[in-house]
């Protein structure tokens, strides 16, 4: 195999086509093709001169017969293959117009996220973006440590026994099975944190637990989140299910990528009262920041479910928030 510095470099779009009931299209490479076979997203090489955005467009209409109508950018992620080193720019092509058909002789694929997929095998390249796949849109925290346990945890409970609008968001994604709850309540004791697991449970929450890695371990959480001074601080991931960590500027971005995080949170966007001297980054900045991000990525501050649609056309894979999700201004 070439080493890497000597390997050409290919830019490609990869489109995550979603239908009504929440399914995304996988393709089969047809014979007479590199990688016959096997299977992948649909897409295509970007062309010289072409946009990303018209790559994905003019591909899926050549590919697919489908009229692309809302492609937002989501992934941007490299894999070397023997022969080249692909760049592929990943799109959530959330609505489109036609019937997909095989117009390259293509076999096609409808696949529910979350389950085992159905086909294979995959092109490795876009093995790690199935899991990212399965993520709600709504990232809920829970009031800051300031507020004491019981007051917090009621604020949340009736919340969430009021059916909130950003938990419709979380549970009827096209692309989520459920919902989390971040709790961020500082140092916690056993009991404190065994009502919060106790809560996500009763509403098919999952808990996640915004605190060291040791200490998560020792309440027996499932998932973690890293503030920025903790994924500084490691050499490696956490043995967690899930782990995400708040960033704010690319090196962190980076750093999470790096040690295989499963996504990160970058804020914030608009001022926020949880950061009551920094400025909003706005919506351009944001997006510069997170731009192909090879993880996904949640905005934060300010934000609520009303800003889920701006959050997705910048590139987000959803919208965190504290104070919004529980009725504050």
């Amino acid at each position: 195999m070439a080493a890497t510095a000597e390997l050409p470099t290919v830019d490609v779009v990869c489109g995550v086509i979603w239908s009504r009931d929440g399914q995304y299209l996988l393709a089969q490479r047809p014979e007479g093709r590199i990688w016959a076979g096997w299977w992948e997203f649909p897409g295509g090489k970007i062309e010289a001169g072409e946009s990303a955005a018209d790559a994905i467009a003019r591909e899926l209409l050549e590919e697919l017969g489908i009229r692309v109508t809302r492609a937002d950018p989501w992934l941007r992620r490299v894999f070397d293959y023997p022969h080249a080193r692909v760049r592929l720019h990943f799109y959530q092509v959330r609505a489109w117009s036609g019937e997909p058909v095989c117009l390259e002789g293509q076999a096609l694929h409808w696949q529910m996220p979350g389950s085992v997929c159905e086909v294979g095998p995959l092109l490795p390249a876009n093995v790690p973006v199935l899991r990212a796949l399965d993520l709600p849109c709504v990232f809920p925290v829970t009031p800051p440590p300031d507020v004491p346990h019981g007051e917090a945890l009621r604020r949340v409970a009736n919340t969430l026994r009021g059916d909130p609008p950003w938990r419709r968001h979380a549970d009827t994604s096209i692309h989520s099975s459920g919902g989390w709850l971040q709790i961020r309540r500082g140092e916690m004791r056993w009991a404190e944190w065994q009502d919060w697991r106790a809560l996500c449970e009763d509403h098919s929450l999952l808990a996640i637990a915004n605190t060291a890695p040791d200490t998560a371990q020792t309440l027996g959480a499932e998932a973690l989140h890293l503030s920025a001074n903790r994924l500084a601080a490691l050499d490696a991931r956490p043995l967690f299910g899930k782990v995400g960590a708040s960033v704010h500027h690319r090196a962190e971005l980076e750093r999470a990528a790096a040690l295989g995080l499963d996504y990160v949170i970058l804020g914030g966007v608009n001022h926020s009262a949880s950061h009551p001297g920094r400025a909003g980054l706005g919506w351009t900045a944001w997006a510069q920041l997170a731009a192909w991000s090879p993880l996904p990525v949640y905005a934060i501050g300010g934000l609520n479910p009303d800003d889920l649609d701006a959050a997705q056309a910048a590139g987000a894979s959803g919208i965190a928030m504290i104070g919004a999700a529980w009725g504050d201004s």
